[in-house]
């Protein structure tokens, strides 16, 4: 017998008394045996791998399969994104990330050169990544992928584990709600693929649309279906919705804040809880939806009253729709025609009272727009 079929017959022999799946079983029996000649042959590639995951939240070390792990830590959704290089962008996102109060550990540009070191570093031996199906997540799978393809990494190197939901949990919020052992199942199951040369050209498009100084080709992404990348699409189109809408310039995040204050939600606390419940996938934290709600209720012709008004708003401010904000969540007045907006979504940054992309509800589509085509809203303050 093989040494091989003598570690499939052990594993199965532990099934039958534990009633453990196969992965569980397998990986129980490796951690119990790591110097064995079976664990070198039946997992030596994943341990040897560099484990790349969206954050220190998700247990990657405590699975036992891997020996290395990043953690890729950006808030792509937020801020600037332009076509830069890696350096001159981790600059950029670094700067960002500080003006918003945001760079709690004073990392800086330091974090950014020393993750890309990091994956650099590996580009002759395996990457496993452990991602989720959220806008937030998929943003970092095509940054990752693009570095992967330009440091020459065959497809075939790089395994991705990337789950939307899990057995027995009603709302799935990602990998940091699974245990050790059940993110140790996951190697197992069919949410773990060799990717293709075609996946890593599709990241790659994505990539570059998303960084492009206009939306022209976010639809196009958001429109494939991809069985390796197969939330890309679904997350494209949600950030899409983030561009102002034709019918009240608000965002699908300031829409669905603006209606949870309407609906009763008392504090911003409970507003960020009922707006995330909305979501398909929930992808936005806590602070960058305070931030939002901040710049509503301070902007020129406030669309939300909070309370305290002298401090930037946090989980325990008051929260109320003024007159302005109960006019534009009916569509009667627009928000950036009465406030301008200043934000960047990748490499796109809306600025003024006359923005040309808008979100059109009505054909769930990107429009470019002029202020001949758009009829303006009779709103004052």
């Amino acid at each position: 017998m093989t040494r091989q079929a003598d570690f499939k017959r052990r594993v199965r022999a532990r099934m039958a008394k534990t009633g453990e799946s196969y992965a569980t079983a397998r990986s129980q029996l490796l951690a119990e045996r790591p110097g064995t000649a079976a664990a070198v042959h039946a997992d030596d590639w994943i341990t040897a791998a560099l484990h790349v995951s969206n954050g220190d939240a998700t247990d990657v070390p405590g699975t036992g399969l891997a020996e290395r792990v990043l953690y890729w830590r950006d808030v792509l959704h937020e801020g600037p994104v332009p076509a830069m290089g890696a350096e001159e962008l981790g600059r950029i996102r670094a700067d960002f990330l500080r003006q918003a109060g945001c760079d709690d550990a004073a990392e800086g540009t330091g974090m950014f050169a020393e993750r890309d070191r990091v994956l650099a570093a590996g580009a002759d031996g395996e990457y496993v990544l452990w991602f989720e199906a959220d806008l937030y997540d998929q943003l970092q799978i095509i940054q990752i992928l693009d570095r992967l393809a330009g440091l020459g990494v065959p497809a075939q190197r790089i395994t991705l584990i990337c789950i939307g939901e899990h057995a027995g949990i009603a709302r799935f919020g990602g990998l940091g709600e699974l245990t050790a052992t059940q993110l140790r199942e996951l190697p197992g199951t069919n949410a773990c693929i060799r990717l293709t040369p075609a996946a890593l050209k599709l990241a790659s498009r994505a990539w570059a649309a998303f960084r492009a100084p206009t939306p022209d080709g976010l639809r196009t992404i958001a429109d494939t279906r991809s069985g390796e990348l197969r939330f890309l699409g679904e997350a494209f189109d949600r950030l899409s919705r983030e561009y102002p809408a034709t019918r009240d310039g608000l965002s699908l995040t300031e829409r669905r804040i603006l209606a949870a204050v309407a609906d009763g939600a008392p504090d911003a606390a409970t507003a960020f809880v009922r707006a995330g419940a909305r979501e398909t996938r929930p992808y936005l934290g806590d602070r960058w939806c305070f931030a939002m709600m901040d710049r509503m209720a301070h902007a020129r012709v406030p669309l939300l009253d909070a309370e305290p008004a002298d401090r930037p708003v946090d989980r325990g401010t008051r929260l109320r729709l003024t007159d302005s904000g109960v006019r534009v969540l009916a569509g009667v007045a627009d928000h950036v025609s009465l406030n301008g907006i200043d934000r960047w979504i990748g490499g796109v940054h809306l600025r003024g009272r006359d923005v040309s992309w808008r979100w059109d509800d009505g054909t769930e589509t990107l429009v470019d727009v002029t202020e001949e085509t758009r009829e303006p809203h009779q709103a004052t303050s």
